[in-house]
C-alpha cells in the first residue's frame, strides 16, 4: 500500500501521556484567503462531510511495542476542530477502547482499514490519544488514511498479478 504522507496523522509518534496526533488533516479547500466572501474563499468555520460518497479507512499501527509500569490503557477518537490543536474538537468515533499495554506489541494493527463514518467535520481533522489508568514509560504508533480498503491477498511467487 503506498501512503499519502499529507494523509498521515502519526509517523512513528511516541504515545506516553494524553496527546493529540503529530499531523492534523487541513480538508480547507483551495480558492481564496479566509473570509474572502464573494471572491471565492471559504468561511473559517468551514465544515465537509469527509468520507462523503467515496470512503476513506483509517490504519494505526503500533510501530514500537507500548510499555507500562502500572496498568496502563489506551483510546483513540477521530476528532475535528476549527484550530490545529483540537482543543475544543468534535469527537466522530471512538477507534479504539482500552488496550492494554500487553496488547500492543510492534506490528499490532489497532486499525486496519475501518471505515470512517460520514459526517460534518471542522477543518482539521486527528487523532486524539487517551492513556487510561497511568502512562505508558515507552511506545510508538504510525496512522494514517487512505482511500485504498485493507486485502490480506496474497499471491504465490512467479504468479503475474497484472502489475509484474
Amino acid at each position: 500500500m503506498l501512503i499519502d504522507t499529507k494523509l498521515m496523522f502519526s509517523d512513528a509518534q511516541a504515545i506516553t501521556a494524553d496527546t493529540v496526533s503529530t499531523n492534523v488533516i487541513d480538508i480547507l479547500p483551495s480558492g481564496g484567503s479566509i473570509n474572502a466572501g464573494d471572491t471565492g474563499g471559504p468561511t473559517a468555520n468551514l465544515t465537509m462531510n469527509l468520507a462523503g460518497g467515496r470512503p476513506l479507512y483509517l490504519y494505526i499501527l503500533v510501530t514500537t511495542a507500548m510499555v507500562s509500569a502500572g496498568s496502563a490503557t489506551l483510546t483513540i477518537a477521530l476528532e475535528s476542530d476549527d484550530n490545529t490543536s483540537l482543543s475544543s474538537a468534535t469527537s466522530h468515533q471512538t477507534i479504539v477502547t482500552a488496550v492494554t499495554a500487553a496488547t500492543m506489541v510492534a506490528g499490532y494493527w489497532l486499525a486496519k482499514g475501518i471505515v470512517i463514518p460520514q459526517g460534518s467535520y471542522q477543518r482539521y481533522v486527528g487523532l486524539r490519544y487517551t492513556t487510561n489508568t497511568s502512562d505508558f514509560e515507552t511506545g510508538n504508533i504510525s496512522a494514517w488514511l487512505s482511500d485504498i480498503p485493507y486485502s490480506d491477498e496474497q499471491y504465490e511467487a512467479g504468479s503475474l498479478t497484472g502489475v509484474n
